[in-house]
């Protein structure tokens, strides 16, 4: 007589041990899903439509170059009296000032008068770390942040947690593309969104990650090196 184990059962028994095998594996993939896709709804619900003034003025304006018409728009603010001065951040090394002003051949004045060109960010992160540079030796404590409504919400998330100590208004610019039609149904526009999504959430975990290492450090009495971010100033 031979004994039988579960191995070997021909009543689905040994089908367990895998079955649940997939369940560890297939449930968290599952909920990981689920909630990528409920923080791409609430990024998309950070994303404004429509262009609209700065709810105050600042001491000073920060335009994030990348994007169509950011730079413009920002010229156009300081123009306005919304900032005493402008920082075009992640300008190209071989880029002079004539060149933005031949672009801008109504603001050459301001200009040459109140722009400060920064060659020397190159992402969104070293832009955060020039601009807290340009702001502390201007004695800034409050900025209008000029960028594509898109890719505000991670630029709000770099510049508040280098500057938690500068109120940020941000001025989300709205690209023709993102006007004619709806995000959904251009396929090169959902892929530029889910990319921005992913940078976003790599920036907040990093972030929170450093905030609990002031924490720790807190905790063991070392003296924290960067206060906390503060709440931003959101416009109307």
């Amino acid at each position: 007589m031979s004994l039988e184990t579960d191995d070997t059962l021909p009543n689905g028994r040994a089908a367990r041990p895998r079955g649940w095998l997939r369940a560890v594996i297939v449930v968290p993939l599952a909920l990981a899903f689920v909630a990528a896709g409920i923080g791409f709804v609430g990024f998309l619900s950070q994303l404004r439509g429509v262009e609209t003034d700065p709810p105050q003025t600042a001491d000073g304006i920060v335009v994030l170059t990348g994007g169509s018409s950011r730079v413009s728009d920002a010229m156009e603010l300081l123009a306005a009296g919304y900032g005493k001065r402008l920082l075009i951040s992640g300008v190209h090394p071989t880029n002079a000032a004539s060149d933005i002003s031949r672009s801008l051949p109504d603001r050459q004045r301001l200009m040459s008068c109140c722009v400060d060109l920064d060659r020397s960010a190159v992402n969104t992160r070293s832009n955060a770390a020039e601009t807290r540079r340009w702001a502390r030796e201007r004695g800034f404590k409050s900025l209008i942040v000029v960028t594509s409504n898109y890719h505000m919400p991670r630029a709000i998330v770099e510049l508040s947690h280098a500057m938690p100590d500068v109120t940020l208004i941000p001025f989300a610019v709205i690209g023709e593309k993102w006007r004619d039609e709806p995000w959904w149904t251009s396929g090169a526009t959902f892929r530029l969104l889910l990319s921005e999504y992913a940078k976003y959430v790599a920036a907040e975990v990093r972030v929170r990650l450093a905030d609990i290492g002031l924490d720790l450090a807190s905790d063991f009495g070392e003296p924290a090196a960067v206060p906390r971010r503060p709440a931003t100033a959101q416009a109307n």
